[in-house]
């Protein structure tokens, strides 16, 4: 029944609700801002990254303001929900509670791509009533509005793997100012861990390796209708071993014996499901376009998982990438040397691991125009940019 499903998805209509799980203070704090507006929050990120967990986090903080019975929480995925519509949810629920529909509620749909029309209900929904909806997705794919029922109506918030101090956090690792020195020591068990939340504290690497199956089978294959789900494996494989270096999809494309189109799609692919990203060559549109790419892994602990924990300079610098993401960072590439990032901003950026840069890449390195220049190479040039 319906209304027993919603009460099990619900327990703060009937008890105190203390969900036993560690905050993450900054998707928190977004969250909490987007309150001021009517835009439908979408949360969405890698499978497993936390997405639910913080949704959880969020609602015990509203509980503190808001009456219980105007939060309404679901997860679309449920077999128990498939046959009812958003809208058959959202009436059987405001009829439970008695509340008129010119009374603000507080919605989160989980996992809302297995829901097929649903940016067609929000739209219908957000128009017609007084509700501040918050949606969740694991894949880009399943977040296409193609019809653009939602075209100026959401705000996106991304969720990403832990960054070390979430990571130490997770841990529950407090290092005083007087022992900073173990900071290094413990930065190395990060780069070999990664940040999903489940995987830091179980440290089980057969989870990691259902989580990825699960993405890719999921997101990619059974989601894109794929046949071949070795060749998607393969690539996966591959470009995991590339991490922090250039790809060539037309090469990508003859070693896996695929044609280049097929190789762009499954790249395409792997980017909405958030296992990869990646950044373009400096330089004008035609560069840009077809030069190769640069990859970095959503997460290291899954890089490590499939090539082994071996090459930390690109491990390095793929966590550097993070920081400096939002700064929309391309890759200088002149002659066969090769700098790491120039931001938006001008800002540009060379990451070594306890390394230095060797002549060439120095003389390229002096000779670019930027407003700011710094060689990444150890943790506490990592920890300048927070």
């Amino acid at each position: 029944m319906l209304v027993e499903e919603l009460y099990a998805f619900n327990p703060w209509w009937e008890e105190d609700f203390k969900p036993e799980l560690i905050e993450r203070e900054k998707y928190l704090s977004i969250l909490e801002s987007s309150l001021k507006t009517k835009d439908i929050v979408i949360i969405t990120g890698l499978r497993r990254v936390g997405k639910t967990a913080i949704i959880k986090l969020f609602i015990k903080k509203l509980l503190a303001k808001i009456p219980p019975q105007y939060i309404l929480y679901a997860s679309c995925d449920s077999i128990q929900l498939e046959n009812y519509s958003i809208h058959e949810i959202i009436e059987t629920y405001r009829k439970e509670h008695r509340i008129k529909r010119n009374k603000k509620i507080y919605v989160f749909l989980d996992e809302i791509g297995f829901r097929e029309k649903w940016a067609q209900e929000l739209k219908n929904l957000y128009d017609r009533e007084n509700i501040k909806f918050f949606i969740s997705a694991s894949s880009a794919s399943m977040l296409k509005d193609k019809k653009g029922f939602l075209t100026g109506r959401t705000k996106t918030i991304r969720i990403f793997p832990l960054n070390f101090h979430e990571y130490l956090k997770f841990k529950k690792i407090d290092i005083k100012k007087s022992e900073n020195y173990l900071k290094e020591s413990y930065f190395e068990d990060y780069m070999k861990e990664g940040g999903i939340p489940e995987y830091v504290l179980r440290k089980d690497p057969a989870y990691l390796n259902e989580l990825v199956e699960s993405i890719i089978y999921k997101d990619i294959i059974y989601y894109h209708g794929i046949k071949n789900s070795g060749i998607v494996k393969d690539f996966f494989r591959l470009l995991m071993e590339r991490v922090a270096r250039r790809i060539s999809l037309n090469k990508s494309a003859k070693i896996l014996k695929v044609s280049a189109d097929t190789i762009r799609r499954y790249f395409n692919y792997f980017k909405e499901s958030f296992l990869i990203y990646e950044v373009e060559r400096c330089g004008k549109l035609s560069e840009r376009i077809l030069s190769p790419k640069k990859i970095y892994a959503s997460d290291v602990g899954i890089r490590n998982m499939i090539t082994g924990f071996s090459g930390k300079g690109a491990i390095f610098e793929n966590l550097f990438f993070f920081k400096i993401m939002s700064k929309q960072p391309c890759y200088i590439y002149e002659d066969g040397i090769e700098i790491d990032f120039l931001t938006k901003d001008k800002i540009l950026f060379e990451v070594k691991y306890n390394e230095k840069m060797n002549e060439k890449q120095k003389t390229l390195f002096d000779k670019i125009r930027a407003k700011e220049k710094k060689l990444i190479s150890n943790i506490n040039d990592y920890f300048f940019y927070e």
